[in-house]
Order: structure tokens, then C-alpha cells, then sequence
């Protein structure tokens, strides 16, 4: 008989898996042994993307290529990813390691994202595209719903990229300079560097893409301030 709490949890996703094993594998991370939900997480990753393009594209019917990157960029994030997980209570249903659970890792963003991926790869996989889609819907459809695709700025990573593309240079090329902190409560160091320019800035986050997007505001920055007329990109 399935586990109470993960028939409450197909509850709050309005789907009955006919396979609970893909259920159960979607809930199980790495530390806890071999059938983890990477691969789940990976296939999930692009049915999310399909799912939101196709809400998006049904919403803002006016808007171009680049204003829905931008949208969905913002919407298929660590950030909503981990907000979509704790309102499906899944720090409750999380498979992991003692060690792991006991550094608070079903309370990380990070693997929490990545679970609510590895949810909508195994209801694809169980059920379809329709259900997996039903599911995306359910989780971003309110949100998309209630917004407009001006009031979603360009993100520092995107806005530095087309900045150098603009001007025929190279993408920006990110690495970790340092990590700091234990494993539940580590803060990333990331250098972001205009290579053809050589220049290159840091900046600090919770997780490895808010830092990425930390150093890539600074640079963008700096590269901003060198391109006035009276500013050495100029001269």
C-alpha cells in the first residue's frame, strides 16, 4: 500500500501515477543510492521548458522571441522551482541520506528544484505529455496568468550577452573562484569575464547561478561606464 503522505502528495498534483516507483524515484536524491531522479530530472527539464513556451506563447500573443526567452528564463528558475516544491510539500517526501538529511538538504533550493523537475519527468513518463503539461499548468499558470511579459527585465546574464553579441565579442565565461560554508549553507564565488576585453569581475551568491548573475550585473556594469563617449572602450 502506498505511503500516506505521497498519496496526499498526489493530491496536491491532481495525478495518480499508475507506476508509483516513477513517483518514488522522482523523490529520491543521489545520497540516498543508485535509483536517484538525475535522469527524471533531466527529461523533466525539458518538458517544463515545452510546457511553459506553449502557456506563453498562448498568453502573449504580441510579444517577440526575445521578450518569451525572457519570460520563460525567469519563470524556469532555481527560485520558482524551490517556491512550486514547498507548496507541494515535498521537503516531507524527499528521499536522501542521513548525512544528507541531516545537513538540512531537504530544505535546499537546489535539490528541491531539481525534485519538482524530476516530478514532471515522471508524470510525463507515466502518463503523457497532457498530464505532464497539466501539471506545469498548475504550478505557473496563476503566476503567468497575472503578469505582463514588459514587467520581466532582462535578467544581468542575458542583458551582458547580448551586449557583447551586440559588438561582436565572444560570450561572457563563468567559473567558481570559491565556495564557502557548509554543504547546506555554502555561499559561491563566481568570476564573470569578457575574455576578448580582458576583463573580468566576482560575485557572491547562495547558489551557483545567483552568483553567476551577481558577477555579471558588475561587469556589465563596469563594461556600461567604459563604453560612454569620454570611457576607455571609446577612446
Amino acid at each position: 500500500m502506498m505511503d500516506a503522505r505521497l498519496q496526499a502528495l498526489q493530491a496536491r498534483l491532481a495525478y495518480a501515477f499508475a507506476d508509483a516507483r516513477l513517483l518514488q524515484r522522482a523523490l529520491t536524491h543521489r545520497s540516498f543510492g543508485a535509483e536517484h531522479n538525475e535522469r527524471l530530472e533531466f527529461l523533466g527539464d525539458a518538458v517544463l521548458n515545452l510546457a511553459v513556451s506553449t502557456l506563453l506563447y498562448e498568453r502573449f500573443g504580441a510579444s517577440d522571441e526575445g521578450d518569451l526567452t525572457r519570460v520563460r528564463a525567469h519563470l524556469v528558475r532555481e527560485e520558482s522551482l524551490h517556491r512550486a516544491a514547498l507548496a507541494l510539500g515535498l521537503p516531507e517526501v524527499l528521499r536522501m541520506s542521513e548525512g544528507e538529511a541531516r545537513g538540512g538538504g531537504a530544505q535546499r533550493p537546489s535539490i528541491l528544484a531539481d525534485a519538482v523537475e524530476a516530478l514532471v519527468g515522471a508524470t510525463f513518463l507515466d502518463g503523457g505529455y497532457e498530464p505532464a503539461a497539466d501539471l506545469v499548468r498548475q504550478l505557473f499558470g496563476e503566476l503567468i496568468a497575472s503578469t505582463d511579459a514588459e514587467s520581466w527585465a532582462k535578467d544581468a546574464k542575458t542583458e551582458l550577452q547580448e551586449w557583447l553579441q551586440a559588438r561582436r565579442l565572444p560570450v561572457p565565461a563563468y567559473r567558481i573562484v570559491a565556495t564557502r560554508g557548509q554543504a547546506h549553507a555554502q555561499t559561491f564565488e563566481v568570476e564573470c569575464a569578457a575574455v576578448a576585453l580582458e576583463l573580468a569581475e566576482t560575485g557572491e551568491g547562495r547558489s551557483r547561478r545567483s552568483a553567476e548573475q551577481a558577477a555579471a550585473r558588475r561587469l556589465l556594469e563596469r563594461l556600461k561606464a567604459a563604453d560612454r563617449p569620454d570611457g576607455p572602450l571609446r577612446s
